[in-house]
């Protein structure tokens, strides 16, 4: 059976992580990814660490099984090359400032025309309306103006970035998502369209529960260290040699809680009968529970609460993740075999599905232009002497 992509093509003439992160999560369902560099530098993530014999194993992660062809954008053949190309293609992806693709001449009103079935996505910093569209954008500045910083860290302490590029990831995302869905779409009408995602707008998506709190306390949402603001006790606990999480998500995971500790006493304290309750007085719930799990290892009470149905965790670090037996039986570490990098382990699939089998290798990622001759034949029947001439033009 194939792969629920598979026969779909994508266009990528994304860069660094959000589009190309988007696009590798297609391709992990089937589909085949053209990405489109620079010629002689390409992607700038190519020089992204961390480093394993001078190959930048960040961009083998996340460009892993795709084709590279180098085009480029600036030359009017390069733009009539992509023109023509687009009319074989599924998905256009782009993460371009807004207003660069029609300035090159390739926006989305140009490219509909020249393929109605086109779905074409973009994905930007502040998306392709509004006063601020034209701005650029990272990663730490959408968490900032998102807000994802202000309610991350502790108390009293200097803003802190969540510790991985959310505003990159969460957008890639999202973009799959819209992705899908216009394809799904398009089997109906036989149209395409665009695909409008941006960073900040993600962010305000992602934010959970913050934006309503806001607007029933009154008062914007402050950082809370590693305690969930609604929820309690559901937070990290120190014990005896390091902490540990303990999750205790409703009413009914409390009572088993006490039960199994023989606090029959918390159970009838009406400061601690209902969540709501044992939020408002955690400065008095929580240094009782501390006192209770200094006693023993951070294992041996995780082990306890496992038999006991109760949800707690070890707070793992990096080489404990890569140990992990469960992760490891869903096949969530392959391995790519890069001829520069050696054997390397980059994340699986998370999206587990009957058609996908579940494979332990992955393709390495593409060399800069690796891919062009072979593109350029098949979709635009150029032949050896047209690629070497367009090599000593520039074009490619």
């Amino acid at each position: 059976m194939s792969k629920p992509l598979e026969g779909i093509k994508i266009l990528d003439l994304s860069r660094i992580l959000a589009g190309p992160y988007a696009t590798m999560l297609l391709r992990e369902l089937g589909a085949e990814i053209i990405k489109v560099e620079r010629p002689g530098n390409g992607d700038d993530a190519r020089y992204y660490g961390p480093f394993k014999n001078g190959q930048s194993v960040y961009f083998i992660s996340i460009n892993r099984g795709k084709k590279s062809i180098t085009i480029n954008l600036k030359s009017p053949e390069g733009i009539k090359i992509i023109k023509e190309m687009v009319t074989e293609f599924d998905i256009l992806i782009e993460n371009f400032r807004p207003g660069t693709m029609e300035r090159l001449g390739i926006g989305y009103d140009v490219l509909k025309e020249i393929n109605p079935k086109l779905i074409y996505a973009a994905t930007s910093g502040f998306g392709h309306t509004g006063p601020e569209s034209h701005k650029p954008a990272y990663d730490m500045l959408v968490q900032a103006m998102g807000g994802m910083i202000s309610i991350t860290g502790w108390e009293d302490m200097p803003p802190t970035r969540v510790g991985m590029s959310i505003g990159d990831i969460g957008t890639a995302l999202f973009t799959s998502i819209g992705i899908n869905a216009a394809l799904y779409q398009r089997e109906k009408t036989g149209v395409g369209q665009k695909v409008d995602i941006a960073m900040l707008d993600c962010q305000i998506a992602l934010l959970e529960n913050a934006l309503v709190r806001y607007q029933v306390d009154g008062k914007p949402p402050q950082p809370v260290g590693n305690r969930h603001p609604t929820i309690t006790p559901f937070q990290a606990f120190k014990a005896k040699d390091k902490y540990f999480v303990l999750a205790l998500g409703n009413d009914n995971l409390w009572k088993k809680f006490c039960n199994v500790f023989g606090r029959g006493d918390l159970l009838t304290d009406e400061r601690f009968l209902t969540n709501d309750e044992r939020t408002k007085n955690r400065k008095i719930i929580i240094p009782i529970l501390e006192k209770i799990f200094i006693e023993k290892t951070a294992i041996e009470w995780t082990e306890f609460f496992d038999s006991h149905g109760i949800p707690s965790g070890l707070i793992n670090s990096m080489d404990k993740v890569v140990e992990n037996k469960q992760l490891q039986s869903r096949n969530m570490f392959v391995e790519v075999n890069d001829e520069k990098a050696g054997k390397i382990k980059i994340a699986g699939n998370p999206i587990k599905m009957s058609t996908i089998p579940e494979e332990k290798t992955r393709q390495t990622s593409p060399k800069i232009g690796e891919h062009t001759n072979e593109i350029l034949g098949k979709y635009m029947g150029f032949d050896e002497e047209k690629i070497k001439q367009l090599k000593e033009d520039g074009v490619i």
